[in-house]
């Protein structure tokens, strides 16, 4: 490769010819031919219009432009060899490194935001800015808007690297003074009280649980729809509706809102919680230490019995496919 007519090739030959002072020398060095190594000298004396070895008495010496070539290029291969041809380091107590991830508000809540009180600790430099889940979420993640991507398996593109970090099933939360919730839970006592569920963007694409309840063909009263996962337990508190919530939050709000918890009187699939990065930043230090903190807290946050468990991927998938067509 040349550069201004130069044969990049040539600057190591140069290093080692300067360095050695000696074709024979500067050969072994570069494990070449001393032919080789001759022909290499031949060209940068072509090239620098100076002979820069010449021969006095028994012994080769630099000439007064090779002298002045020494440093140089040292200071090149160097700045080569510590930015291109070492793969950079990452520490993170020292990195102030500007992570943006993108992910709900219920992901938020249970995930991200215990990870980054750790992540606070041993790295209190980094910085993070959590971006609201949009209609294109891999788009936003191919075009650099966003460094990682925390999400359902479902919104997720396989040309992608990505990581599991969760499962979560649902469970009924209502007001804890609720009459409806002080004994189990029937599908007949379900149906037949008002829902409140989420709803996302323009499209109003359902939650995960609407879904499947119409897919089910199964009827629901819902009476108020609202846009984050967050403003369940404040909208059906002080009234006799219940919602239809992921566990790990459930728990998590009942520990500060006056909610009762009771299982669901039918299968809902679990959902599957994964952490996606473009595939060009798979060797990017900063977001691979990320995504091990996100996983080690997913896994001493959410029950054994979601930790190995494959999901049931038909379903994700047909849901996938409806929410396309919306």
């Amino acid at each position: 490769m040349r550069f201004q007519r130069l044969d990049l090739n040539l600057l190591v030959a140069l290093d080692a010819l300067l360095t050695e002072k000696s074709v024979s020398l500067a050969a072994d060095r570069l494990c070449l031919s001393q032919s080789a190594t001759s022909s290499a000298l031949g060209r940068l004396r072509e090239y620098f219009g100076d002979d820069l070895l010449v021969l006095k008495g028994r012994q080769m010496i630099l000439t007064t432009r090779a002298e002045e070539l020494i440093e140089p290029t040292r200071a090149v291969l160097e700045q080569i060899r510590s930015t291109i041809a070492v793969k950079p380091e990452f520490d993170p107590a020292s990195s102030d490194r500007l992570i943006h991830i993108m992910a709900s508000d219920f992901t938020t809540e249970v995930l991200l935001a215990p990870a980054l009180a750790k992540m606070q600790e041993l790295a209190p430099n980094m910085r993070f800015e959590i971006m609201h889940m949009n209609a294109n979420p891999v788009e936003a993640l191919e075009r650099g808007v966003v460094d990682l991507l925390v999400t359902v398996d479902f919104a997720t593109s396989s040309d992608h690297p990505s990581e599991l970090m969760f499962q979560d099933d649902y469970v009924v939360v209502g007001d804890e003074n609720n009459p409806a919730m002080q004994g189990e839970m029937t599908s007949e006592t379900y149906l037949s009280l008002g829902h409140v569920t989420v709803r996302f963007g323009r499209a109003r694409i359902p939650a995960f649980d609407d879904w499947y309840m119409r897919r089910k063909k199964q009827q629901r009263r819902i009476e108020v729809v609202t846009a984050s996962f967050v403003t369940l337990p404040t909208l059906i508190m002080g009234t006799n509706r219940i919602a239809t919530m992921h566990r790990r939050l459930a728990e998590k709000m009942a520990r500060y809102y006056p909610l009762k918890l009771v299982e669901v009187p039918f299968e809902i699939p679990p959902v599957r919680e994964l952490a996606q990065w473009d595939i060009a930043n798979n060797n990017d230090a900063a977001i691979r230490w990320v995504v091990d903190i996100l996983r080690e807290t997913a896994a001493s946050e959410v029950p054994s019995k979601f930790r190995d468990q494959g999901g049931d991927s038909k379903i994700a998938l047909e849901f996938q496919t409806d929410k396309d067509r919306l």
